[in-house]
């Protein structure tokens, strides 16, 4: 009996440090890891070396699928479904077509779409010959526009009937055809035309040569600051993330499908799908995010897991109730920016049970993602394990920030950073052996230089400067805390935009709140203002000055509020504060930098008032004149 009582007291106490130090799930995700490196190198070099094996391109991956399931449903569209055969076919048409339009292996294919199942197609036929996609934002025009071509040196360029598509791009045609471009709209006679040609497999010599740092997919920056740069999502990060060895987050083929509304321009929505089909998995395309057509989409589709980036949660919330808002089978969101604030409403309103939430980037560094079956992970980005933190102990390192330069704090006198806790957080960094650990920005090596840091904690060690400020807790939560240059200063103290908008967000009033700091005459650092989303045109002000203080500290409560009728997003649901911080709250200059916000009402909180009151001209000039001090 005591050798029972022994056994069953060590499993017990073996299950109790599993569950508190979750060694199991990191050995797990380090075997999956692993797995994924070995068949990288077995696709790279055949026993023995250096024979090439050649089998890199992850149009490997898609063709394996389309051969083991062919009959299985690929993709779904409103207008119509392709089974895997289907999509393999038209795929080899779409390859024929671009071969005969010049295309080869080492070129860029300029994809000017909104969503559909030919977008993805393109992107894999661009693989199937050696080439690849550059996914342009079909909201970018004039000099945007022909910066992101001439980044990737497109000489195809394919574009969307939509007419505003169509508008944009007549307004460049003759700069776009005489940098070398041909420009060819994705119509209904074009995809008949396609249709005809013959299904011919690329020889594998167009896709011999292809390296791991070749982009799977070109996908540009959000250009908050400056012209959008191009950072490849590399083929040898596709590999190593392994969707094609199994699909994620406990999906199996012929039972799950993604939904995806997100534009597939940008990272969350392209590589979730791209690397769902890899594995067997289906997907459902939305032209683009929209309330209205969610839940249909969601219920026709038999969607069980969908696709979400920033704000679209807080969208589905202000939304008035939909008949199938319940109705459905979706068991999984994933994506990222699901704030804690609105995460656990979305869940119970929406029965969503599981919510997977991930931390990366197009550059994709740092990268952490969590899938949160239960109220333990809840509200956060990421959790590592006791094995994970151990690990990454002196690789994922939280630093101290210069608030004023939003550079990484320097000690005077050594010249080095500052390590932070990681329970307060800093601007994380990821310690690299060079900067081949980094794809870089598509022709733009000064760009790239710039998220390095060198000598920081010793002379000649190298960084990766994630440009986020995180924090993590003493059992492995991950939270998000800024984006670096989201920090201002006010009253002599650093004010965190995230914490700011979060608080504002628990209102029931308020929809959503983009928050930053703007100059004021007369004043040092910034005054905090919010962009506000109202659920109702007029709420209690004094009811929301007395929530913002109960919630923040007395100089983090914003002196100002701009009452917008739209969120200010950047064309990927992730907001953008750059025009909002230039104009400022300067009358003169409201609606020079967002165009659609000249209408925009302003409030301030004048000092010693407990309510939000109108704010125009004349305050302004009070201010500064010096008649009011804030």
């Amino acid at each position: 009996m005591a050798l029972v009582a022994a056994a069953a007291g060590g499993v017990a106490a073996a299950a109790y440090l599993d569950g508190k130090y979750q060694i199991r799930r990191d050995a797990n995700v380090i075997r999956s890891l692993k797995k994924a490196e070995r068949e990288y190198n077995r696709r790279v070099l055949i026993n023995p070396p250096p024979v090439k094996a050649d089998k890199l391109s992850p149009w490997y991956f898609l063709e394996s699928t389309c051969h083991r399931l062919p009959t299985h449903r690929a993709i779904w569209t409103r207008d119509r479904s392709w089974t895997y055969r289907e999509v393999h076919d038209y795929t080899l048409q779409l390859a024929k077509w671009m071969l005969d339009q010049g295309i080869g292996p080492g070129d860029l294919v300029a994809i000017y779409l909104h969503n559909s199942a030919e977008f993805l197609m393109l992107m894999f036929a661009t693989l199937a010959i050696g080439a690849g996609p550059a996914m342009i934002n079909y909201n970018l025009e004039g000099k945007a526009l022909m910066h992101c071509l001439a980044v990737a040196n497109s000489k195809l360029l394919i574009v969307d009937t939509d007419a505003d598509c169509q508008r944009r791009i007549e307004g460049s045609r003759g700069e776009i055809e005489a940098a070398g471009a041909r420009i060819v709209t994705l119509d209904d006679g074009l995809k008949r035309s396609i249709a005809s040609l013959p299904v011919v497999r690329p020889p594998d010599e167009l896709r011999n040569g292809m390296t791991g740092a070749w982009p799977y997919a070109l996908i540009y920056t959000s250009g908050t600051t400056g012209l959008p740069k191009g950072a490849p999502f590399t083929v040898g990060r596709i590999h190593l993330a392994g969707a094609h060895l199994g699909p994620s987050f406990g999906a199996k083929p012929g039972k799950d499908c993604w939904y995806c509304p997100m534009p597939l321009y940008h990272g969350t929505g392209l590589i979730t799908s791209s690397a769902a089909l890899f594995s067997g998995v289906g997907v459902a395309i939305a032209p683009r995010f929209s309330v209205s057509n969610f839940w249909p989409d969601i219920y026709y589709s038999g969607s069980t897991m969908f696709i979400y980036v920033g704000e679209t949660a807080r969208y589905l919330l202000a939304a008035p109730p939909h008949p199938l808002e319940r109705a459905h089978k979706l068991r999984n969101c994933y994506g990222n920016g699901l704030r804690p604030d609105v995460w656990k409403k979305f869940q119970d309103r929406f029965n969503i049970p599981e919510v997977s939430e991930f931390f990366n980037s197009s550059e994709g560094v740092f990268a952490l993602v969590v899938w949160a079956r239960g109220p333990y992970l809840s509200g956060c980005v990421g959790h590592h394990g006791g094995l994970f933190r151990y690990l990454l102990r002196n690789t994922y390192i939280p630093v101290r920030v210069d608030t004023d330069s939003g550079d990484i704090w320097r000690n005077p006198a050594t010249g080095f950073a500052q390590r932070m806790p990681y329970e307060e957080g800093g601007e994380m960094i990821v310690a690299v052996p060079s900067k081949d650990a980094f794809g870089g920005y598509w022709n733009n090596e000064e760009a790239t230089n710039k998220r390095f840091a060198r000598d920081v904690f010793k002379k000649g060690d190298l960084y990766f400067r994630s440009g986020d400020a995180l924090r993590r807790s003493p059992d492995g939560h991950w939270f998000f805390m800024d984006r670096l240059g989201d920090t201002y200063r006010w009253k002599s103290e650093n004010v965190s935009t995230a914490e700011v908008a979060l608080a504002l967000g628990h209102h029931p009033n308020i929809v959503e709140a983009n928050v930053y700091g703007v100059t004021v005459p007369g004043h040092e650092g910034r005054a905090g203002c919010a962009a506000v989303v109202l659920s109702e045109p007029n709420p209690d002000w004094t009811d929301i000055v007395r929530h913002a203080r109960n919630s923040l500290p007395r100089y983090a409560v914003p002196v100002f509020l701009r009452i917008v009728q739209r969120s200010s997003h950047i064309h990927n649901h992730k907001q953008n504060k750059v025009p909002l911080r230039k104009e400022g709250v300067d009358p003169d200059k409201v609606g020079t930098e967002e165009k659609e916000g000249g209408d925009d009402v302003f409030l301030w909180l004048r000092p010693g008032a407990d309510s939000y009151e109108p704010f125009g001209k004349q305050e302004w000039q009070d201010l500064a004149d010096g008649r009011v001090r804030l």
